[in-house]
This record gives C-alpha cells, sequence and structure tokens, in this order.
C-alpha cells in the first residue's frame, strides 16, 4: 500500500492541465508531520483513519485526487464501508481517488432528486413493478470500483457471476443518479461511460450544482438525463434543467 506525499493530483481528463509530480512511497501510520509537510499529512488521515481535516487545505486540491496507491479492491471497500464513505472516493486500477469533497449541497441534492423520482413512481407502488431505491449501492468490475450517489431498479432475478454489478450475481440498477458539486464534469462524463457500458444500467441522470463560497447557498444547476438506448453522450447535450 502507498500514500501519495506529493501535492499533484491525478486526473482522468486528457485536456486538464498536467503537472509534474513527485512522491516518496509511506504508509499513514508511519508518517509524521515532521516528515512531510503538513497538509499532505492530513490529507493521508482520510485514507488512514477516515479524519476528514481542514489542516488538508482541501480547498487547494484539484480533483480527482490521488489519495492511496497500491490498494487491492478488497481493501479499498473495506475501507470506505468502515468509515462510511459514499459518493467522496472510487477505485481505479489499484488507485483510490477523491472526486467529490463532503458537503452539505451534495447531500441535500441526492436527497431531493431521491424523493423526486420515488414520487413519480408511486403509481407502482406494491406491483411487481414497484421502484426501490438501492441507495450508494457499491458496483466493480476488474478495473473500476464506483458507487452512484443514487440508484434505481425494480426486482430483477440474479444474474449470472461475474456478470452482476458486483462481481457477482447482484443484478445491474436500472437508472443511477450522479450530483456533481465539486466533482469537475469531465470526471462525471467518465461515470457516465462506466454506468452506461453495455449490459449495466439502461438510463444516467446527471446534476451539476454550481458550487458556491462557504456559507452561501447554491442558486444554479444543470441537470441532463441520458439513456443506453439513445447513446452516451456528452455534456454538450443540452441540459434538460438548467437554473
Amino acid at each position: 500500500m502507498s500514500l501519495y506525499t506529493g501535492s499533484e493530483n491525478g486526473s482522468f481528463s486528457s485536456i486538464s492541465s498536467t503537472r509534474t509530480r513527485t512522491s516518496s512511497v509511506t504508509t499513514a501510520s508511519d508518517a509524521t508531520p515532521e516528515r512531510m509537510s503538513d497538509c499532505i499529512f492530513y490529507r493521508n488521515l482520510w485514507w488512514d483513519k477516515g479524519e476528514f481535516s481542514e489542516g488538508a487545505k482541501w480547498e487547494e486540491v484539484t480533483l480527482p485526487y490521488v489519495l492511496a496507491t497500491g490498494i487491492a479492491i478488497e481493501e479499498y471497500e473495506k475501507r470506505t464501508e468502515e468509515f462510511k464513505i459514499h459518493g467522496c472516493w472510487e477505485w481505479s486500477d489499484g488507485k483510490v481517488l477523491i472526486y467529490e469533497f463532503p458537503s452539505m449541497p451534495h447531500e441535500v441534492g441526492i436527497g431531493a432528486v431521491t424523493r423526486i423520482l420515488l414520487h413519480q413512481c408511486d403509481a407502482v407502488a406494491f406491483t411487481n413493478a414497484e421502484i426501490y431505491s438501492f441507495g450508494a449501492t457499491r458496483t466493480c468490475d476488474r478495473t473500476r470500483g464506483k458507487e452512484a450517489d443514487a440508484s434505481f431498479r425494480p426486482k430483477k432475478p440474479a444474474v449470472t457471476a461475474p456478470n452482476g454489478c458486483d462481481r457477482s450475481n447482484h443484478p445491474w440498477p436500472n437508472l443511477v443518479v450522479e450530483v456533481a458539486y465539486s466533482e469537475t464534469l469531465d470526471h462525471v462524463e467518465e461515470a457516465l461511460r462506466y454506468w452506461l457500458s453495455p449490459d449495466r444500467a439502461h438510463d444516467c441522470i446527471i446534476v451539476k450544482i454550481d458550487p458556491v463560497p462557504q456559507g452561501q447557498v447554491p442558486v444554479r444547476m444543470r441537470a441532463w438525463h441520458y439513456c443506453f438506448l439513445a447513446g452516451r453522450g456528452t455534456r454538450n447535450t443540452v441540459p434538460l434543467v438548467n437554473t
């Protein structure tokens, strides 16, 4: 297991600016503020102990940020479960990436979209077509582990392993929702391609809330709906909602 001790970040986007990264291999249990910069020490605490510290100076970080490397998917899943990390980290080829920071706008946005979608499904409640909320159910394939912010599907029979959403026999959701606040649109497009890959989700709703300074209330959001049958599209598609 390796924890990044440099101050630079990784990025999925080929059009994002890239900078030279210097790092050394260490573990958070060995690290002390005297042996590395304070902010890197405190950033590592999120992976090592589940502590999201102000001393990490997260406001200076560009997302996605490489939190740890050389991590097995089993260790990643163990820590996200232990520390109750949802909608902030993902696993990609042995790297743990931060793509979203914990925030009230992010959580409130997820709750609001979930409530609206379930209300729209009231007509089929208590029928064979009832739609269930599966929340931030963990999913993975051979190279990536990811959670949607919200996911929905009716009752489905088990699938043949390893074709399930967890490389086992659990079906993939029909609809997934991604709410982005600090997350970049470049990264959320990567999530869209993951969800709408063949034999996975049918539909994906993306909501982008424009960030505001701490203490202010967000006033602008955009939303897109993508369907596998209609093609994956890009964010250049005109938003369904633009307020």
